[in-house]
């Protein structure tokens, strides 16, 4: 393997912005690039903003296609490689019904005919039937999906059973190494490239695209599961591309000039 290094010019260090995914990179860019097992787990954190738990801890049960609904109703806790199913205290605003998009609906009915539930109804689980464990899903499926969608990183084919891998370190230095298969270059840029996408950040991806949308405070409070309004503000206000440009437009119909009357 041979690997070579570039300094690049210092780049500014990126807010949670840089981690924000437009809908339309989630569908036609990262879900594509993900195993089939997975893609209906993606698919529904980044149409619903569910949680990491609350998408692992999930069950058929609580799942209404037909309706594009699912209730979350529990939460998947995972101390030590161990990991439990716990049931949201109902006082607490975690509890809650959230609409579920088509392009997810389509996904999760495909998912379902395709792999078994787990031992209590599960939807997603790993190749063994057991429980899904965060660290091991980044490692192994979440961040080389995000190499392959061209969101971490860079693989490109150079020649016969050649393959070059191509990432930037967090001190702007470009990094890259040769390799005789797709799947090595993939998973060296997954290993060594800092920083990206996190799952978390499809719950982000979700209010912030609510906001910029226009859809009331409230409603997106209630179903991203926060007690408090100013937690949603505080977090997912701070970026909305179309703002300056929906202030404008609340004004639009008023007299260009003062009425002299």
């Amino acid at each position: 393997m041979a690997r070579y290094r570039v300094r690049l010019p210092a780049r500014r260090k990126k807010d949670t912005d840089g981690h924000v995914l437009s809908r339309a990179d989630l569908i036609t860019r990262l879900l594509p690039a993900l195993p089939d097992r997975y893609r209906a787990l993606v698919a529904l954190a980044g149409g619903t903003g569910l949680r990491w738990g609350e998408c692992t801890g999930l069950r058929w049960e609580s799942l209404d296609l037909a309706g594009k609904t699912v209730e979350v109703v529990r939460v998947a806790v995972e101390v030590a490689g161990a990991v439990t199913i716990k049931p949201y205290p109902k006082s607490r605003a975690g509890r809650r019904t959230v609409p579920v998009p088509d392009f997810a609906v389509d996904l999760l009915t495909a998912h379902r005919q395709a792999f078994p539930a787990g031992p209590r109804g599960e939807v997603f689980t790993n190749s063994l039937a057991g429980p899904l464990r965060r660290t091991l899903f980044r490692a192994r499926v979440w961040r080389p999906s995000l190499v392959r969608a061209g969101l971490l990183g860079n693989v490109d084919r150079i020649g016969h059973f050649k393959w070059r891998a191509a990432w930037i370190d967090t001190e702007g230095i470009q990094w890259s190494a040769e390799f005789a298969t797709e799947r090595e270059a993939v998973a060296h840029v997954a290993k060594m490239a800092p920083s990206g996408l996190r799952f978390h950040d499809l719950r982000h991806s979700y209010a912030t695209e609510l906001v910029s949308r226009g859809v009331p405070v409230n409603d997106v409070q209630a179903v991203m599961g926060h007690e408090k309004p100013s937690t949603m503000l505080n977090l997912y206000t701070h970026r909305s591309d179309g703002r300056h440009q929906r202030i404008r437009d609340a004004f639009a119909d008023d007299p260009l000039t003062p009425n002299d009357d």
